[in-house]
């Protein structure tokens, strides 16, 4: 059964974590090379990819009891809040962009085009901290189709701010504070997920 409520946590967290993500910065270095249209449907597909693995990693950890699956939901979300954290303190250093290099397809056609920012997608954001959390999603609230339908819009809404007009955001919210914030709401859901274990 889908519930709004679970896919609008799981979009919020999804979207403030992915937001920081070097892939919004490579959407944005192909959307300013090629038409927009055909690179967000290559984007768009392998997030698609992404997401249904880690909603199906996600079920499987179900099948632990309820207790230890709480214990290892926290224990991931914890460690994700840490990496963000991490990341947080190096101040929004990738902000230039220069560690993303996107060789230009020698024909822009639409397959070109949609197949680079597959490819770029399906290698950038496997096992990224997205694709772990959506997992941990899954886990948590034990609604496929909720956690899937949240982390896709998400992953989508991302990657076409940073296709379309990711460089003027990057001006006005510095990428460090988005991260202090996805770090702080995974801290937050990691502890709701230890009290769960703790209490039964």
């Amino acid at each position: 059964m889908f519930s709004i409520s679970v896919a609008a946590v799981v979009f919020g967290v999804v979207f403030l974590a992915e937001l920081p993500d070097k892939t919004a910065l490579a959407g944005l270095v192909l959307g300013t090379r090629f038409r927009a249209s055909y690179v967000f449907a290559g984007v768009a597909a392998a997030f698609v990819v992404h997401v249904a693995l880690a909603v199906a990693a996600g079920s499987v950890l179900t099948l632990l009891p309820r207790r230890p699956l709480q214990a290892v939901v926290g224990a991931l979300f914890l460690g994700g809040a840490l990496l963000l954290l991490r990341e947080a303190r190096k101040g929004g250093a990738e902000e230039n962009g220069e560690d993303e290099e996107v060789k230009a397809p020698s024909d822009p056609s639409f397959w070109r085009v949609a197949g680079s920012g597959f490819a770029l997608i399906m290698v950038a954001e496997f096992g990224d901290i997205t694709q772990i959390m959506t997992a941990n999603l899954a886990a948590r609230y034990d609604d496929p189709l909720s956690v899937a339908l949240g982390a896709v819009l998400a992953l989508w809404a991302v990657a076409g701010l940073g296709i379309l007009g990711g460089r003027a955001l990057l001006r006005r919210v510095p990428l460090h504070l988005i991260t202090r914030v996805a770090a702080t709401v995974m801290l937050v859901l990691a502890g709701f997920s230890f009290a769960e274990a703790i209490t039964g």
